[in-house]
């Protein structure tokens, strides 16, 4: 008996309210009607009861039909297809005077000549324009109570569950706003051997919840009766904040490259198609140029001085030893601004501004870039692509794997192998492949090279070995969590980031 006294005493008053209702009405929305609270104050004030152990209660999933705008107005001035056909006669009749004497707008009286002429109740002439007259068996259903009629006047509220006729809930839903199914929860509950016993105590006594200046300043909280408080009581859980888990990784990657020594390469999304294709010897009627491949933007550049090297290499190969691509190269498509469909851009703005006296030198980015993509579960219109060069006289493959290696290495691959490949500004050209330690599968995550005189020579100004690569994010790092899906790394899902387990490489 004392404990029943106790609990009585921590009872807040959303408590105190909804018990007695409890008696007669288990379901949240009777619950909430009965005890004249909001469903959100009493599903609080059950959870404080179950913490309690005063009630249980049980959630069920359940889809719940529901009228939507036209659902309610045809329920009251009955459906379009059967108001139409009431308006027909056996004359034909245009569909101007039909709308008119239907009261339909010109929309719902198109869609009635579908929906009628399927059920062969009306028949159509377009001898001049479209004309239309009731049939036998229009005459027949015209004055009958329809399936859909039925539906709407007596089903509702109604779970997806329970509904007979499946065929006609999946029609109406395809029209607009007449019905939709939700996905919704059933709280019911059930009460303790405890709560049936504080049932039996008075309840209605006014208890005070916290203590004013108020109260203080007048003496009254001597006649108050303050409500006990349960500090050991189970309290909601409370999410922490934490950075977004792709910038983790992102993170982390940038910290791999900052300990090997290399420098962070920046720059801006919006760049010239000098520098992102020309510069880097991608020919001007390469696919990568089309709309469907790049984000073009409003305006031109302003060119550097060395573009004239870059022109002379593409139509003729330069001082390189190339013969180029041979075509006439056009200044007014180099001065295009686009946004970066790769951050080989910050490789090559990089080189252009090394001297002798700066080799060996190391460098490396991890930046947006845009491609005009169909979005799917492999593709997005932007993601994060890691980008690397070296720049070293002694340089050669084995240190570029090496480099990879050990990059992989600590992003959780073990082993790295290369396959020949080919990119415009490479020689030779890469694919870079992973072993899967769990699908014991090798993987494809990016390309990897060594830069073609043709890049290096206009924008450093001599010959040297570039070690390159570049490595789509995504793929890179959803094999940590698991994703299949590239587009769930950047959902706004806040149930995923909250479960989401950090990043620990």
């Amino acid at each position: 008996m004392d404990d029943i006294k106790n609990i009585v005493a921590k009872l807040h008053p959303l408590e105190r309210q909804v018990l007695p209702v409890l008696q007669q009405h288990l379901e949240l929305s009777s619950i909430a009607k009965n005890a004249k609270l909001t469903e959100v104050e009493v599903m609080r004030a059950l959870q404080w009861l179950e913490n309690k152990e005063i009630i249980k209660i049980q959630s069920e999933k359940r889809k719940s039909i529901h009228l939507e705008k036209n659902g309610q107005t045809y329920k009251k001035e009955g459906l379009p297809e059967k108001r139409f056909l009431k308006a027909l006669d056996e004359s034909f009749k245009g569909l101007n005077v039909i709308t008119k004497k239907a009261k339909l707008s010109r929309e719902e009286a198109t869609a009635c000549v579908g929906l009628l002429k399927r059920k062969n109740a009306v028949e159509i002439s377009q001898q001049e324009g479209l004309s239309v007259k009731i049939t036998e068996e229009g005459k027949k259903i015209r004055n009958l109570e329809w399936p859909e009629e039925y539906f709407l006047l007596h089903v509702f509220p109604k779970e997806y569950e329970e509904a007979k006729d499946r065929t006609i809930v999946e029609e109406l839903r395809k029209r607009k706003e007449l019905i939709s199914v939700r996905d919704e929860k059933k709280i019911t509950v059930t009460l303790s051997p405890r709560g049936h016993e504080l049932l039996k105590e008075d309840l209605s006594a006014e208890v005070v919840n916290r203590l004013t200046p108020g109260m203080l300043r007048m003496g009254s909280w001597k006649e108050k009766t303050f409500r006990s408080y349960d500090v050991e009581i189970n309290v909601p859980k409370i999410f922490q904040g934490k950075k977004h888990f792709d910038n983790e990784a992102l993170e982390y990657i940038k910290q791999i490259w900052l300990d090997l020594g290399f420098k962070e390469m920046t720059g801006n999304y919006v760049q010239s198609a000098f520098w992102d294709l020309d510069a880097l010897f991608v020919p001007q009627d390469h696919p990568a140029r089309e709309m469907q491949d790049t984000f073009y933007v409003e305006g031109k550049a302003k060119l550097p001085p060395l573009w004239k090297k870059v022109k002379e290499v593409h139509e003729n190969g330069g001082d390189t030893g190339s013969a180029g691509w041979r075509y006439a190269f056009s200044e007014e498509e180099t001065k295009q601004l686009l946004l970066r469909t790769h951050t080989t851009v910050l490789s090559a703005q990089t080189l252009s501004r090394l001297k002798k006296e700066d080799l060996p030198a190391k460098f490396f980015a991890v930046g947006r870039v845009f491609r005009n993509e169909a979005l799917d579960w492999k593709h997005l219109f932007e993601f994060y692509q890691v980008e690397g060069i070296v720049v070293d006289p002694h340089a050669n493959l084995k240190h570029l794997k090496g480099y990879l290696t050990q990059f992989y290495k600590k992003m959780g691959y073990s082993a790295v192998r290369m396959r020949p490949a080919h990119f415009p500004y490479t020689e030779p050209s890469l694919e870079v492949d992973v072993f899967h330690p769990i699908k014991k599968q090798w993987i494809e995550l990016g390309g990897a090279g060594i830069f073609r005189p043709e890049v290096v020579k206009p924008l450093l100004g001599f010959d040297c070995p570039v070690l390159a690569w570049g490595q789509g994010m995504g793929r890179i790092i959803g094999e940590y969590w698991k994703i299949t899906d590239i587009r769930d790394l950047y959902k706004n899902d806040i149930k995923q980031l909250r479960e989401m387990k950090l990043w620990l490489r």
